[in-house]
């Protein structure tokens, strides 16, 4: 990943996720990276700190959390004037979709040494906006009839303060009512059980609802796609839902449009095969459910139901002027309230970090950098392969490996990545030693063309050798170490 200046953007999660912070560091240290860390203070800080990274030219601003901090950050960057910067994720929460979705690695060390192994992709992003709001006036008596019934329709005033953008997924439905009353610091404790804790309390609670889906290209005068009741919502960018199915399964990232999957209403037997199916099938059952995509939707629900961006539940009020929420509060109930949602795809609109380890599953344009990448890389270990040593060679390395193991600094492998804007450079993320204390401390080693690698047995080997270097075993190096970790390695030793 080219990068000079990066902001890390922490949700601390009750402090949970600074206890990694520094070995982190070290790996963007070793990488070259500039890194500024920023941590959230209360609800919507996250979005106000990703603004403001943006604005200042940030070359990457990097989500350390789930995927609704993810969404903040994406948010913040999206809001933010002329913005440019990569957006780039640790995952630290509960579910980590994103993460799943593009193979990064829970471990938050081995996830920050694949977010220097990354390029800048541009993605689609989803957009979502209350254009109008639509009142039931119901008569005194027969409230039942029909023709009874009168309707106004009143137009909403744009608002910015609501996170408008999405990069996974919009929920509408029993989702964002489960999320909607998850206890925050439940789920710091015990992680997905806490949504099960609120969905044992939500679930008998919800409803089929009425619904309404038109094509949209201005205005609420489309093609009416699908009217009736359901109890779930979700409209798609990506494909994986809260890591347990795919409700968008043929989604792409980069196609310009988005995917709804509606849950319809059934009987008793069709809501267990529908779950049978999310559960068995990873996928919704064709026979109660409903697919459409498109660039532009307008969707209409009542406003008694939530809704959530990216896993986190967003509040109506928010995408409200003070004037249409006084009207709202006006009325009886919030079933007597049509909320009509637009729904826009945004084209590429924004840059984001993929690993150059991934599949390209998600994107229809699977032309990546990732071959070049390859091919670059096998070339530069190739012009380093050693030509094979004499006996006196061997010899005198297998002496200096000798002197390197009783004076050299030890350090335990926790993960290796190659930085691609130096090409034969590798970076090993690991602990060693600290030598006035014991006290195991988080380094990041260099291995470039300019260090002597050497095996116990005294055999030289390319620097590309760190490839193979596993999780929980040791390296002895010298070279001079930073304050921030970072040691440049002259010699190594693979033990």
């Amino acid at each position: 990943m080219k990068c000079k200046k990066a902001c890390l953007v922490i949700n601390p999660r009750g402090g949970q996720n600074l206890a990694r912070l520094t070995d982190m560091m070290a790996v963007f240290a070793a990488a070259g990276w500039k890194t500024d860390i920023a941590i959230k203070e209360y609800g919507g800080h996250t979005m106000e700190l990703a603004t403001r990274a943006a604005e200042k030219n940030y070359d990457l601003v990097i989500a350390y959390g789930g995927d609704g901090t993810l969404n903040q950050v994406v948010n913040g960057v999206m809001n933010a004037r002329g913005q440019q910067s990569i957006v780039g994720l640790i995952p630290g929460g509960t579910a980590n979709v994103w993460a799943s979705e593009i193979g990064i690695p829970a471990d938050p060390v081995k996830a920050a040494l694949t977010l220097v192994n990354s390029e800048c992709r541009k993605v689609d992003v989803g957009h979502v906006e209350v254009e109008a709001l639509t009142f039931l006036d119901i008569t005194q008596g027969d409230q039942q009839r029909a023709g009874d019934q009168k309707t106004h329709t009143r137009k909403v005033k744009p608002t910015s303060k609501a996170r408008h953008h999405f990069l996974l997924m919009d929920g509408l439905g029993i989702d964002a009512a489960i999320m909607g009353h998850v206890s925050k610091p439940l789920k710091y404790k015990i992680g997905p059980l806490a949504v099960g804790v609120s969905a044992a309390k939500e679930l008998p609670e919800q409803q089929p609802f009425p619904i309404e889906i038109r094509s949209s290209g201005r205005g609420r005068d489309g093609e009416i796609l699908w009217k009736g009741e359901a109890l779930q919502v979700v409209i798609g960018n990506t494909r994986r839902y809260a890591n347990v199915a795919e409700m968008t399964p043929d989604a792409y990232i980069d196609d310009g449009v988005l995917d709804v999957c509606v849950i319809t209403a059934g009987n008793p037997l069709t809501t267990l095969q529908q779950v049978a199916s999310l559960l068995l099938r990873r996928k919704p059952d064709n026979t109660t459910a409903e697919y459409f995509h498109g660039a532009h939707f307008m969707i209409t629900v009542p406003a008694s139901i939530d809704m959530q961006l990216d896993g986190s539940a967003v509040k109506l009020r928010d995408y409200l002027s003070k004037s249409d929420r006084t009207a709202l509060q006006k009325v009886d109930s919030a079933q007597q309230v049509m909320v009509h949602y637009r729904f826009d795809a945004m084209p590429r609109a924004l840059r984001v970090a993929i690993p150059y380890t991934y599949d390209d599953a998600l994107f229809e344009d699977a032309t990546g950098k990732r071959g070049a990448h390859d091919a670059a890389q096998q070339q530069q270990e190739s012009r380093t392969q050693n030509n094979k040593q004499s006996l006196e060679e061997q010899a005198q390395a297998l002496e200096e490996a000798s002197l390197l193991l009783d004076h050299g600094r030890n350090v335990k492998v926790v993960g290796v990545a190659p930085n691609p804007e130096k090409q034969g450079t590798y970076i090993v993320a690991g602990t060693t030693a600290k030598r006035s204390t014991g006290e195991d401390k988080p380094v990041a080693v260099c291995i470039d063309g300019n260090t002597t690698i050497i095996k116990r047995t005294g055999e030289h080997v390319p620097p590309a050798i760190a490839r193979e270097l596993p999780e929980g075993g040791s390296i002895v190096v010298e070279g001079k170490q930073s304050k921030r970790g970072v040691i440049r390695a002259k010699r190594v030793v693979v033990v």
